[in-house]
């Protein structure tokens, strides 16, 4: 599709996978049972479900200003990546029992890093979010109020389809004044586990993040879910508008071929509350 597309042309429609939800848990993984989240206050609960990720090499000098305070980047084979990630938000629920009326189901896009934290005798995997895209307004406010995450809101919408050869085809779009920018990504073959040591491994199993804080220091919080199988993507590709993002070099490095693609399942996740470092 191109870059600037009328709203009026994009049309929403959803295909759900019949694979069933993996319930294996992840090498490091924080405990997870199903139906129970640890002691540990639950600030949101929702299902989070065809995760479309676009992973790309940058240099480390390009993220090192944006790294938390007590973080360090964490790094794949000595390589330093950043992802663009596309998804479904669906049952959202805060405090895990509240649904929000007109905010349950919605996408999301963000870019992200990733980064790791000694506590104590525990390395801590987590991600950074250099920006992320939502549809609504108030999830937005509630992201920037309580972890001053860089939250913007742009109308958005999303399509998935069957590629008739066990394959799925996915796009995540969103509109910055008149024009359309999108994530497009089509799966090869059935979906697994990731195997030990994988760059689809490291991407999906950060369970941990991080948000820097004005005036210094950062906020932490766990994210839990099991671990995901995953699809490998055939055809990648972002169009549009890169600098909503980033600036400078990292526009080019989103402009370019990704380093891999793949289509994560998803599964219920719990957003616990953060904690101040």
């Amino acid at each position: 599709m191109p870059a600037c597309t009328p709203w009026c042309t994009i049309r929403r429609a959803v295909f759900y996978s019949d694979v069933p939800m993996n319930r294996t848990l992840g090498t490091g993984h924080p405990r997870y049972v199903s139906g129970y989240v640890s002691a540990e206050r639950v600030f949101l609960t929702a299902d989070w479900q065809h995760l479309a990720m676009l992973n790309y090499e940058v240099d480390a000098s390009l993220l090192l200003p944006l790294v938390p305070a007590g973080t360090e980047l964490d790094r794949w084979q000595g390589r330093v990546l950043v992802s663009l990630v596309g998804f479904r938000f669906l049952k959202t629920r805060m405090f895990g029992l509240l649904p929000i009326p007109m905010h349950s189901n919605f996408e999301e896009v963000n870019l992200r890093f990733y980064v790791r934290r000694q506590a104590g005798n525990e390395v801590r995997r987590g991600v950074v979010f250099i920006r992320e895209i939502v549809p609504r307004r108030a999830i937005a406010f509630a992201a920037r109020t309580f972890y001053n995450e860089n939250y913007v809101a742009l109308p958005m919408a999303h399509e998935m389809c069957s590629t008739g050869d066990n394959g799925l085809k996915v796009a995540y779009r969103w509109r910055n004044g008149r024009c359309w920018s999108g994530i497009h990504l089509e799966t090869d073959g059935s979906s697994a586990l990731p195997g030990e040591g994988s760059i689809e491994q490291f991407i999906t199993e950060h369970y941990w993040g991080y948000a820097a804080q004005p005036g210094g220091g950062c906020v932490e919080y766990r994210v839990m879910h099991p671990s995901w199988k995953v699809w490998q993507g055939r055809q990648s590709s972002f169009e549009g508008d890169a600098e909503i993002f980033c600036g400078g070099e990292m526009v080019a490095t989103l402009r370019g071929k990704p380093e891999s693609a793949f289509l994560a399942e998803g599964s219920a996740v719990s957003v616990m509350w953060g904690q101040r470092l």
